[in-house]
């Protein structure tokens, strides 16, 4: 058995076959971790969707900002953007068995045996692993719960900007959500910007990428996240960022979770 983690494929079926391919997946043995982002932007969401799902659970994928949208989408609360790729899935015939499925996905994934954490886009420095579990939890129940178009109305904003456990409703779900599926700099403080996506080294002086935060309370377990494509295929320390830009025309990135502590890697060149 060998477990695979690969970054953000965001409707590019293609390259996720591809990929598939190359590390000679076989889902009777071998498991595969998706970061999130799933779906939009790329050619083929619902292809995407269908395969991730028909692996049962030989895959195990957690939400994205983009998957999140879909989300919001299907329930009528957001419009769709004219640069969403998202109307096949929503004219599918599976439509409403696929965002079932989705919206029993995590926001986290947690595996002990391997000292590995899974999420989108990062994890807050301030948390410890217990509070990242719980906090996930809250939103992963609301997600799966009949009154879940309530939380969606309210999901979107970049405020509170800085965590305190006083938080509560809504404010306190957005900022849990806007960590695990959004989050790239922060301050010493622990403030979130949201305004700076590009690689670490085009920020301004007082924001730190999540990871790098000198007061990070997670040390002792691998993370392993998507989102930040212009930051792209990183091994740091424990930490591996898998986004490398698949979508944009980069790469579509996998490596080997339960091989040597520098997992090797696959790469298939992606079409914009």
């Amino acid at each position: 058995m060998a477990v695979y983690a690969v970054g953000d494929i965001q409707g590019c079926a293609s390259a996720f076959e591809k990929i598939l391919t190359k590390i000679r997946f076989d889902p009777s043995r071998d498991q595969i971790w998706l970061c999130g982002d799933l779906v939009n932007r790329g050619p083929d969401s619902l292809a995407v969707l269908r395969t991730v799902r028909s692996l049962g659970d030989s895959a195990v994928t957690v939400l994205g900002n983009h998957d999140l949208h879909f989300l919001a989408v299907a329930a009528k609360i957001r419009r769709i953007r004219t640069d969403d790729t998202l109307k096949p899935i929503l004219k599918a015939p599976d439509f409403e068995e696929l965002v079932s499925w989705l919206r029993q996905r995590p926001l986290v994934y947690r595996d002990r045996k391997l000292k590995t954490i899974m999420v989108h886009a990062g994890v807050y420095p301030g948390w410890k692993r217990n509070q990242l579990m719980s906090y996930s939890k809250e939103i992963e129940t609301i997600l799966r719960g009949k009154k879940y178009t309530r939380f969606l109305r309210h999901m979107y904003g970049n405020q509170p900007d800085i965590w305190d456990k006083k938080l509560s409703g809504r404010e306190r779900y957005r900022f849990i959500v806007n960590c695990l599926t959004r989050m790239r700099y922060c301050n010493q403080q622990g403030s979130l910007d949201f305004t700076q996506k590009g690689a670490p080294g085009t920020q301004g002086s007082i924001w730190i990428p999540w990871y790098m935060h000198p007061h990070r309370r997670i040390r002792n377990w691998r993370i392993v996240f998507g989102h930040w494509s212009t930051l792209g295929y990183l091994q740091y320390q424990n930490i591996i960022s898998l986004d490398s830009g698949c979508v944009w025309g980069g790469q579509l990135t996998a490596v080997q979770l339960d091989a040597d502590y520098i997992a090797p890697k696959w790469q298939v060149k992606c079409r914009k």
